[in-house]
């Protein structure tokens, strides 16, 4: 990992912190996820978002406000809000992509639950997620979310990764497979 990404994740686990915390004892982990999901929405939308984030050209003050003005026009969870203002007036706001990732797996250990991320070669029905989901569920014991990507160059099956646990069932692996047993045959 390099130096700046592991800053950016050291410095948005301690903001995560205490946030959660507020969040948890004020019995608002539910206003905080909507939160989060406003937030990384509209990180993913706005390029001049992101870039005013990181610039260093404006103020401290420029940037509470702006930020001060974002958390009043999206609603955020009082919490949100005063982090959002301590991480603009410490120069921190570069990692609040790290806080909103930081502060999902939080609230999802909080709730008992783990993200699987799942390629498939086609587009998953609703049928197989949940069977998937359910399947994944009864194995790990915890409920499942599901992160559904699409990958056709897997030719068919699935990946499925929990955690640090990788299932490989794409065809595509299975060749590669192949291949290299035939190599060492001949």
């Amino acid at each position: 990992m390099s130096e700046p990404a592991s800053i950016s994740i050291g410095i948005a686990a301690r903001y995560a912190t205490a946030v959660f915390d507020l969040a948890k004892e004020g019995g608002a982990l539910a206003a905080l996820e909507g939160d989060i999901d406003q937030l990384e929405t509209a990180l993913a939308d706005s390029a001049e978002l992101r870039a005013v984030l990181s610039s260093p050209v404006y103020s401290r003050e420029d940037l509470a406000k702006a930020v001060s003005a974002l958390a009043e026009k999206m609603a955020l969870s009082p919490a949100m809000r005063g982090a959002l203002g301590m991480m603009a007036r410490n120069r921190r706001l570069f990692a609040l992509s790290h806080l909103c990732a930081t502060l999902r797996r939080k609230i999802a250990d909080e709730k008992g639950e783990v993200t699987a991320d799942v390629t498939s070669a086609i587009v998953l029905s609703k049928a197989q997620a949940d069977a998937l989901a359910s399947t994944l569920k009864d194995r790990i014991g915890k409920t499942v979310k599901l992160n559904v990507a699409v990958d056709e160059k897997l030719i068919g099956g699935l990946i499925v990764k929990v955690g640090s646990k990788m299932i490989d069932t794409s065809i595509r692996s299975k060749l590669a497979a192949l291949q290299n047993t035939m190599k060492e045959v001949g």
